[in-house]
């Protein structure tokens, strides 16, 4: 089984939305494939992973050269240390959820556990927007952190007797919440720092496309950049200088560490209005328009007028903000299934959450028994 987390970022009228998650991923026993660890752990900005350990190599490392680059050798090897308390400590809650499940070793169970925080740098001072501390057993949501009601939600029964102990730990809480809100936002400003100061902007392409609607009388014209690493990029249509409603607006990863984004809109083929396909990536500067041309045998094609790379402040009416982190979503199956929907989870292609610390894994500070969530003196990441 496996649990496939989708980290939703969005977009902010002249300002940036950041994110910094962890994930923590472990299973209940070996599996003896290929790329598939026992316990994985990977930290991520923006949707880039920017370290990663796993129970094979029993190492923490850089994903990027800049973490490298300004992160001592002492951050790796106290964060190496922290990581492989965590493992202990979910060897030991696999355990005890299997005992309580009353599952044994014939299937694979898969314990998780995603936190982060997510931030708005638009304004003079960073505002915080939401934190997430949630675990997952077998794809299941298991418990979740309420940041409002400073409690633990606990979806299903199996889940109660954990979060009755862990409601009255006040002092967790409290590091939960300060974590989420202090020591995260903390972390995502300096690790945004440390790519700024090492990474030049990249532009990116940007495409105006038409095609055959389903509808004969119809055409689809999707406008799309593709090619940059700054997941906040305006792509829009406009019709005769409106932006018209989004059809399509989500940032997608390419697979190389950049991403795309695309806007589209469905036409007839007699309308003569002006179409535009207008692209603004602000951290390089990049403004962009090109225009279909309907007149020409009524169809959309591009002449690409470039209005070209300029420095502008743009007031965009109808960017709203889109943060979500999506549920965990999982499907039951049998173990040969679980195995081939494990190899998803790659280090290189998925973006697993990296988590705060963990306690060093006696019963004691087992996530059933709720002694400890994540011990004390932790180390981020």
């Amino acid at each position: 089984m496996v649990l496939l987390v989708l980290l939703g970022s969005g977009l902010v009228v002249d300002g940036e939305i950041h994110s910094l998650h962890y994930i923590y991923t472990a299973l209940s026993r070996p599996v003896n494939r290929p790329g598939i660890h026992e316990f994985t752990a990977m930290g991520m900005l923006d949707d880039h992973m920017i370290d990663y350990f796993d129970s094979d190599k029993q190492v923490k490392v850089p994903k990027q050269t800049w973490m490298k680059t300004e992160l001592e050798e002492n951050y790796w090897e106290k964060g190496t240390q922290s990581r492989k308390s965590k493992q202990q400590w979910f060897k030991v809650n696999i355990k005890i959820l299997k005992d309580r499940f009353r599952q044994n070793d014939s299937d694979i169970h898969v314990l998780q556990w995603v936190h982060g925080c997510n931030i708005d740098t638009s304004g003079n001072e960073t505002e915080f927007l939401h934190g997430i501390d949630m675990y997952s057993y077998d794809g299941e949501s298991f418990l979740t952190f309420d940041e409002a009601n400073e409690n633990w939600v606990a979806p299903n029964d199996a889940a109660l007797q954990t979060k009755r102990k862990w409601d009255d730990l006040q002092v967790l809480k409290e590091y939960t919440k300060v974590y989420l809100k202090k020591e995260c936002v903390t972390w995502l400003e300096r690790f945004l720092k440390y790519q700024k100061e090492n990474t030049a902007p990249v532009k990116p392409a940007v495409y105006a496309l038409s095609r055959e609607a389903n509808v004969q009388a119809n055409i689809v014209l999707t406008c799309m950049a593709t090619g940059f690493s700054s997941i906040n990029t305006i792509v829009q249509i406009k019709r005769d200088g409106l932006v018209l409603t989004k059809d399509d607006g989500d940032v997608r990863p390419n697979g190389d560490g950049t991403y795309q984004k695309r806007d589209q809109v469905e036409i007839p083929k007699s309308d003569k209005s002006k179409y535009t396909c207008e692209v603004i990536h602000e951290s390089s500067g990049l403004h962009e328009i090109r225009v279909w041309d309907t007149d020409e045998g009524n169809t959309a094609v591009v002449v690409g007028a470039v209005v070209g790379v300029v420095v502008v402040v743009v007031l965009v009416i109808g960017i709203g903000l889109y943060m979500a982190v999506k549920k965990f979503f999982i499907r039951k199956a049998d173990t040969s299934k679980k195995l081939a929907s494990i190899q998803v989870v790659s280090p290189v292609t998925t973006a697993l959450l990296p988590g705060q610390t963990a306690s060093g894994g006696s019963s004691e500070d087992s996530l059933v028994s709720g002694e400890d969530h994540q011990g004390q003196g932790k180390q981020h990441g």
